[in-house]
């Protein structure tokens, strides 16, 4: 067959029917170009678990393929796999812009067994990867360094937007190149990838200079008052204009939260960043000021619990004690599933007495993706033969496939797409072709399992069922037992509530233990019956099935 009548393959590992987990493979005659490389947050049906991680078993299975790997933007749900990833596959190319690189970087220092040097890209720069020529664009969304790409490929160009929004008045004074948008579309474009997240909101986004105007306004409202700011770290044109706007009042800034002193130093190191020093406080001289002449800028915008706004409204930050003179602003919207903590944060913060604004109370916030008129703006600029939508919930994908219908997109040519599954596209059609092996993998601290792994099972039967450990003594020479059964519950039941089960829970196991024939089973076999025994009696009275753990004790 010849090259150019094989297809394009696209298999998506995450980042589709989700929010997080962003990261693809783009395949074509046994070359793989991999696109971003995400994490997410564990849902609450996963104690313990820091990070969830896209399962890459088709990558490790088909390492001699890679040829690199092209990052959009530094966002978690971009990059927060990547020390995972590489220490899987080793040290493949990485490509993406300065302060992209700068935030890998720092994140590769907190895993040194990882070896890998970035290489930086620019605006408009042009980059051979195996067969593919990526080209990329320069995008605007809420942080730096953010670039769609512009990927010619055998079989024709495949435009992938990355996260973005159309801002006709960036902080940086760089919006985005529709011009260029437009030559590419001239151009011909087979495939579109593109950022669904606010495909149901019709209308423009908002500027990220408006959240400028109404801080500057909170700011000249509030001027007695120590004014504290949570937003996203990440978010450098926000933080830029929050710096600007305590050197006009004269407040000094005072950076709370590792992130946000992390990538504050880092965006501030490459230039991405532009404050006078001298408007820095550290948060240990912060009592030598009055409360009008402070800003506090923190991490904490989604009630993380270990967070330095998570710290001062529980009374656990050292510095700073909030109260009735504080002016507290969050800067960011709720990550869907964080609500219920930015909650609390919230009422702990008014029973301290602070005054608080948030995104629906005042336009402190804006999104850094495009909505409805924005995507059509692109559809019409790129026209794609073919489309599928990414980065967002199946409501979203939808959402954006019936806006590409709407610009009169035939829905043959549109396939909305589910983690684990291949698309292939030539010249002449697009279809789902295939499911690769796909999934989740969840770290917990240092270790990396998978998510039906027998560990999180048992944290997720104990956190809804609670355990019962049970204690029996046998004599290790008449082989009797020297006691009776002990049973102990923690998360089930109250045992002083309960004392007549627990009296006829004791009896069964007594009695399975005095029916048992020592001489032809074991340890394990025994205790194997007791828990059977346990589980059903429990489940019977209780409908429950707590952990049951035998415990047996031999006695001299």
């Amino acid at each position: 067959m010849n090259k150019q009548n094989l297809g394009l393959k696209l298999s998506f590992l995450g980042g589709v029917g989700e929010v997080g987990k962003n990261m693809m493979a783009l395949e074509y005659n046994n070359e793989i170009l991999i696109i971003d490389s995400g994490m997410a947050f564990p849902s609450d049906d996963m104690p313990g678990i820091d990070v969830v991680l896209p399962d890459i078993t088709y990558l490790i299975n088909n390492r001699q393929k890679i040829k690199g790997m092209v990052i959009t933007h530094g966002h978690e749900d971009h990059i927060g796999a990547l020390p995972y990833v590489l220490q899987d596959l080793g040290n493949i190319p990485v490509y993406a812009s300065k302060l992209t690189v700068a935030l890998i970087e720092n994140k590769l220092k907190e895993h040194r067994k990882v070896k890998c040097k970035p290489n930086v890209i620019k605006n408009g720069q042009v980059i051979k990867v195996g067969c593919f020529q990526v080209e990329f664009v320069k995008v605007t969304h809420s942080i730096s360094g953010a670039m769609g790409l512009a990927i010619t490929t055998p079989v024709g160009v495949y435009f992938h937007t990355g996260d973005f929004k159309l801002d006709y008045t960036p902080i940086d004074g760089e919006p985005m190149n529709l011009i260029r948008l437009a030559e590419i579309g001239r151009r011909g474009v087979l495939l579109l990838t593109a950022d669904s997240t606010n495909a149901e909101r019709p209308g423009f986004s908002m500027s990220e200079k408006k959240v400028g105007i109404t801080l500057d306004n909170l700011f000249i409202q509030n001027q007695k008052k120590r004014i504290i700011i949570a937003t996203f770290a990440s978010n450098v044109h926000r933080i830029q204009q929050i710096l600007n706007i305590c050197e006009k009042y004269g407040r000094k800034i005072v950076f709370t939260g590792r992130s946000m002193l992390n990538i504050c130093e880092t965006a501030s190191k490459i230039g991405e960043l532009k404050f006078n020093r001298e408007l820095v406080v550290d948060v240990n001289n912060i009592e030598k000021y009055e409360d009008g002449q402070i800003c506090v800028l923190c991490t904490g915008s989604q009630g993380e619990e270990n967070s330095a706004l998570a710290r001062m409204a529980n009374g656990e930050f050292n510095k700073i004690e909030i109260g009735n003179n504080d002016y507290v602003i969050f800067s960011s919207s709720a990550i869907p599933g964080n609500e219920k903590e930015i909650n609390n944060v919230i009422n702990l913060l008014y029973t301290k007495g602070a005054s608080i604004v948030y995104e629906s109370l005042a336009e402190v916030h804006v999104s850094g993706h495009a909505n409805q008129e924005e995507l059509k703006t692109l559809h019409t600029l790129l026209k794609p033969k073919f489309f599928v939508p990414v980065h967002g919930e199946y409501r979203h994908l939808r959402a954006h496939s019936n806006l590409a219908k709407d610009l009169g997109m035939a829905e043959r040519n549109i396939v909305i797409p589910e983690i684990g599954d291949t698309i292939s596209v030539s010249r002449a059609s697009i279809k789902k072709s295939g499911v690769i092996h796909s999934g989740i993998k969840l770290v917990d601290g240092t270790e990396i399992s998978d998510a039906g792994g027998v560990v999180q099972r048992d944290r997720m039967q104990l956190a809804t069922e609670g355990m019962c450990v049970v204690t029996v003594t046998i004599s290790d020479k008449t082989w009797s037992l020297t006691s009776k059964p002990d049973i102990y519950a923690r998360g089930f039941v109250y045992i002083k509530d309960n004392e007549e089960m627990m009296n006829e829970a004791r009896d069964l196991v007594l009695n399975t233990v005095i029916s048992t024939n020592f001489k032809t089973q074991d340890w394990a076999s025994i205790k194997n019956n007791i828990k059977k025994t346990l589980q059903t009696y429990f489940f019977r009275k209780m409908k429950r099935k707590p952990m049951i753990i035998p415990i047996i004790i031999e006695t001299k």
